[in-house]
């Protein structure tokens, strides 16, 4: 049977949740049961999910959630790849109903088989989680990208993006009990990179054609790609593709330097997996057999 999946994601900033999307909606085995959005400008984001579920001829529920985090300033206000919408088919409007109660909805309908993949700022998630305290549970599992959880620098900030643009909540999620979460963090991501002469050249199948053309405003800024969120969406499909350790792991939410900080403590008792290691041979292997 094909795998349950709910992708809340904050498509529209980082080119990776398109990549990912892309993928999920290629996959014969991924039953993409609902898209919800998240971070500045939430039904913005929700545009331009549709416009690749259009292309790839697929209807998914598309909610747009919470727009702000839950106590630090908003950090991601604007989708820089909404110009794109310009030239994609693609839904003006959504479902009504509130992307918490959407959630948890449709766990309950399907108690033990969906898995939430999340690879925004957790503040859906973590709403979801205090709105609904029986769903985690009720998830077969939670698959993340979040966190940064080695020691060594990377970047100016110690933080990781998705963590530090809502510390608060992936605290709240990092530490709610599940049958099983797993987190992809920056130690394993970073190293499935792709630049953009090769992104440009293997990105002619027809879903990745929209995904090139967000990805020209990525380019803008950035010289490459980090498969971040593809990572955790093969991870969920492909258990050769990460190396995991257990675990459990607290998030610094003081203002500061330090804000969004994932601390990192190794443990069999601890309710947390985070991949240590990544196949990328693998991994490419099985991102672009899909197209």
């Amino acid at each position: 049977m094909a795998e349950k999946i709910l992708f809340d994601t904050d498509i529209g900033s980082d080119i990776d949740d398109a990549v990912a999307l892309a993928w999920l909606l290629a996959n014969p085995d991924c039953d993409l049961v609902g898209i919800t959005t998240v971070s500045g400008q939430p039904e913005v984001r929700a545009r331009l999910a549709s416009a690749l579920c259009h292309v790839a001829g697929k209807r998914v529920p598309i909610v747009p959630g919470a727009a702000r985090p839950l106590q630090v300033e908003t950090r991601q206000p604007i989708a820089q790849q909404a110009p794109s919408l310009e030239r994609w088919a693609h839904d003006e409007t959504f479902i009504s109903e509130d992307a918490i109660d959407f959630m948890a909805d449709l766990i309950d309908r399907n108690p033990g088989e969906i898995t939430l993949l999340a690879v925004g700022p957790m503040t859906n998630v973590a709403k979801l989680f205090e709105h609904s305290p029986e769903v985690p549970m009720q998830l077969k599992q939670v698959v993340l990208m979040c966190g940064r959880f080695g020691q060594e620098q990377l970047g100016s900030r110690p933080s990781e993006w998705n963590v530090y643009c809502d510390p608060h909540a992936a605290d709240i999620v990092l530490n709610t009990e599940t049958r099983r979460t797993r987190a992809h963090g920056l130690d394993v991501t970073m190293q499935v990179q792709m630049d953009a002469g090769e992104v440009r050249s293997r990105f002619d199948a027809p879903l990745l054609h929209p995904v090139l053309d967000m990805a020209e405003e990525w380019f803008n800024r950035r010289p490459l790609i980090t498969f971040h969120d593809p990572l955790a969406a093969i991870a969920t499909f492909d258990e050769e593709v990460c190396v995991y350790e257990r675990g459990s792991a607290n998030v610094c939410t003081d203002s500061g330097a330090d804000q969004g900080l994932t601390e990192w403590q190794s443990g069999r008792s601890g309710n947390l997996e985070i991949g240590t290691a990544v196949d990328a041979n693998r991994f490419f292997e099985r991102y672009f057999e899909m197209f």
